[in-house]
């Protein structure tokens, strides 16, 4: 019988699931929480986890249907069979999760190891409305760091069509264009120059390797095609650098000001799985390289994380010299909509 905390793990992401239009992840989520399990050492390794599971945590299971999707994108017989499109009973999905679960338990245990690392690139649309915005202010060519940016497929942003109400954003040959439900004031229309970009990743991905490939897919879900599309074509053209490094300790050496640059750090819900005190430690450092940055050489930091307030996540940007602090919005966890609220 699953453990009554792995259970409420997997209940709950059946529940965030279900709110972010994936049914079928639900169902999956919910099977996994109330059926029996077949015995094994992985079975043992889950139900015993030694951490948080929960999905503000561990997240253990999106790692363990990252893992399942990861068999069906590889062409699992049994997974291919039974997840979207076809559409089958509780009990044939289930007992084709659980022939997974015993025939390749060694490979589901390797990649549970790992948190879930996806860039979910739709959240782009907000990075690309707060970039335009700044560009209005400042009119310099910008550097870029994303902190936990994984495959970097976001720091590529700028390849990136955003399709607003009335006018499209980006680039007019676009790898690929977003088109995110859009409320509030339209941001200004001319894009910066980027001068430079890089990313920190404790397991950064390389899309061009075909296992890292593979888990930056895996951890989309099933039934939502349009999302696999769209990294698929933000992996054609990712070529930005990202560095294997503790993210703060990555982006400290990045903290010296270049004169006729904008600096502009962001991430995209990844602060809240810093430990504390690398948290601690970045909002010390960025603020101190704010402290001395010049109208030639300013500093951002943009931040789309949970910040405890429904619906979806704040869209914040912190800006040097001034310490100005601007609230931009809120947009989806999945940039499925944006609500826009800033206005300069």
């Amino acid at each position: 019988m699953t453990p009554p905390i792995i259970a409420e793990a997997f209940l709950t992401q059946a529940s965030h699931c279900a709110n972010l239009e994936s049914p079928f992840m639900a169902r999956l989520c919910t099977l996994l929480a109330t059926r029996d399990w077949p015995a094994g050492p992985l079975s043992r390794r889950i139900f015993q986890w030694a951490g948080n599971p929960s999905h503000r945590a561990d997240a253990v299971p999106l790692r363990l249907c990252g893992a399942l999707h990861a068999l069906r994108l590889k062409g699992d017989d049994g997974l291919t069979l039974t997840y979207p499109p076809h559409d089958v009973s509780d009990d044939a999905l289930w007992r084709a999760v659980c022939a997974a679960l015993t025939d390749h338990a060694t490979f589901i245990d390797h990649f549970i190891d790992s948190p879930p690392q996806t860039n979910k690139v739709r959240r782009a649309g907000g990075l690309i409305a707060a970039v335009h915005l700044l560009h209005a202010r400042y009119p310099l060519p910008f550097r870029i760091t994303e902190l936990g940016a994984s495959g970097g497929l976001n720091l590529m942003f700028d390849r990136f069509a955003l399709a607003l109400p009335g006018v499209t954003l980006g680039p007019s040959d676009p790898a690929l264009t977003l088109n995110p439900d859009w409320s509030g004031p339209l941001p200004p229309a001319k894009a910066p120059i980027i001068a430079d970009r890089a990313g920190v990743d404790l397991n950064p991905l390389d899309p061009k390797n075909s296992d890292d490939a593979l888990r930056l897919q895996a951890y989309l879900w099933a039934d939502q095609p349009h999302r696999l599309a769209l990294t698929g074509a933000a992996m054609t053209v990712a070529n930005a650098p990202v560095e294997r490094a503790d993210a703060i300790d990555g982006l400290t050496p990045r903290l010296r000001h270049i004169p006729g640059q904008l600096h502009l750090i962001y991430h995209t819900i990844a602060w809240q799985y810093f430990p504390p005190n690398r948290q601690a430690l970045g909002r010390e450092r960025i603020t101190a390289a704010g402290a001395s940055a010049a109208r030639n050489s300013p500093l951002a930091w943009l931040g789309i994380e949970a910040d405890g307030t429904e619906p979806g996540a704040a869209l914040t940007l912190r800006l040097w010299p001034g310490d100005l602090t601007v609230q931009l919005g809120r947009m989806d966890f999945h940039g499925r909509w944006i609500d826009w609220t800033a206005t300069d």
